[in-house]
């Protein structure tokens, strides 16, 4: 079986290992314009020896911003900007690939260190967000989205295929969609947060709709050679999460007839009272049914740290590839590390020659 250190190909595309650094936003930019902090932030990333690394959530739309400092492609003055970024990821021998969302109802808010709230109305960086439904996120909240009309549905599904476009135009090789967390596509799916009558809300067929639209869109302009992927949101963490976890497969089968070739396992995040389990790898066993009861290739993160777990589930093909967020903040050499404690031969390997010159000829 394979293990962590193989590579993997999907495609034509093959990663020097399984292991992905996962789309972590910064909140660093300004109206979506790449800097230097993440030209630096993502070199340095790609540095640590990841064979996949992928920018965070990047708007396909002003109003799909999570704040006003999310980086975006709504327009082709961006392109230049994550060019610079898919460069530098590649010249560090990573794979460069980039996630694609929108916010829908949890847009507009400040960033998580201070407080991640909706921005106040009277901020001249405010906006209303848009979403399947009128309903806010939080209960009660006067912070109510606009319900999206029929045209405002196609406009957004336009500007993934504009945005998706762009990333290949920047150089980009691996593209996932954010359907995921509570986001605009996972609002459509859950009934928790799509009460709507017309052809996008009852049933589930209707509910994945915006989903698979939105793949098929991409997927006319992503070029057929490389991967396209996507994040989903499988389970949502109630009274009864089988329930959701079955839809889910279903539309798991859908997404891999639309185009999709590979499954990010992630939680869904509806509604702000969700009982997530949280816990060591607690998300690995559902990744698991995903892959084995849809034969799609699957990934998953979410409190995944040690070296020797990953290794696991990769040999016992639970999954194909683990992604890892703050753990690489925290150490931005865990692979090295991994590589160490999994006594790989010459571990240096997987660090740039400067660094791995100094560790193999040099004591401590």
């Amino acid at each position: 079986m394979p293990d962590l250190f193989d590579s993997y190909t999907l495609k034509d595309i093959t990663l020097r290992n399984r292991i992905v650094a996962s789309p972590m936003c910064q909140y660093q930019a300004e109206n979506g314009f790449v800097n230097d902090w993440h030209r630096t932030h993502y070199s340095m990333l790609a540095r640590g020896g990841a064979g996949l690394l992928i920018v965070e959530a990047t708007a396909v739309t002003p109003e799909g911003r999570i704040t006003p400092e999310d980086l975006g492609l709504w327009s082709d003055a961006h392109t230049e900007g994550f060019a610079s970024v898919a460069t530098a990821i590649k010249q560090a021998g990573s794979v460069a690939g980039i996630q694609l969302g929108h916010a829908g109802r949890k847009a507009g808010c400040t960033p998580p260190w201070k407080g991640g709230t909706p921005l106040d109305s009277q901020d001249p960086q405010a906006w209303t967000p848009v979403a399947a439904s009128a309903i806010p996120f939080v209960q009660g909240s006067n912070y109510a989205p606009f319900e999206m009309s029929l045209t405002d549905i196609q406009k957004v599904v336009n500007d993934f295929r504009n945005a998706a476009r762009r990333a290949c135009e920047a150089g980009f090789e691996w593209l996932e969609l954010h359907f995921a967390h509570g986001f605009l596509a996972q609002t459509f799916l859950s009934t928790k947060a799509n009460t709507r009558e017309d052809q996008y809300g009852g049933s589930l067929e209707n509910r994945a709709r915006f989903m698979l639209e939105v793949t098929e869109a991409v997927k006319s302009v992503w070029p057929p050679h490389l991967p396209l992927t996507a994040r989903l949101g499988v389970v949502e963490f109630d009274d009864c999460p089988e329930y959701s976890f079955s839809e889910s497969l279903q539309v798991i089968r859908w997404l891999k007839e639309a185009g999709i070739d590979f499954i990010d396992v992630g939680l869904a995040l509806t509604t702000p009272d969700e009982q997530v389990p949280w816990g060591p790898n607690f998300m690995v066993p559902w990744a698991e049914r995903v892959r084995r009861e849809t034969d799609m290739p699957v990934s998953t993160s979410w409190m995944i740290t040690r070296a020797s777990d990953a290794s696991d589930f990769i040999q016992d093909a639970k999954l194909d590839l683990v992604f890892f967020a703050r753990t690489l903040l925290a150490n931005p050499h865990w692979v090295f590390q991994a590589a160490r404690e999994l006594n790989l031969p010459s571990p240096e390997s997987v660090l740039p020659d400067p660094y791995a010159y100094w560790l193999q000829n040099w004591a401590e």
